[in-house]
């Protein structure tokens, strides 16, 4: 899984998808450039709604506990809709 899509400028690679949850028209529909500073987008589905969330590496100013990368999983199992189809998106630096 290497598809990358390219929004504002910027490269993402998609990393992860479960249930064919991503939907390229729907998140450039939705993406504002507040996701812009975030290294990481989760895309969720709930009520068939695209839900965006940015979480961020360590180094990375925006930083904080609460958009800490590795709490990813632990945000789907605590804040998404069980067994939503989501996806994930990682900032690439080319």
């Amino acid at each position: 899984m290497n598809k990358i899509i390219e929004i504002n400028s910027q490269k993402y690679k998609l990393i992860k998808e479960y249930k064919n949850g991503f939907d390229q028209e729907l998140l450039l529909a939705k993406w504002t450039d507040y996701f812009d500073d975030y290294d990481y987008i989760l895309g969720d589905f709930a009520y068939d709604k695209l839900r965006l969330k940015g979480f961020c590496n360590k180094e990375n100013s925006k930083f904080n506990n609460i958009n800490d990368k590795d709490k990813i999983d632990e945000y789907i199992k605590e804040n998404c809709a069980y067994e939503c189809r989501y996806f994930i998106l990682e900032k690439t630096l080319d």
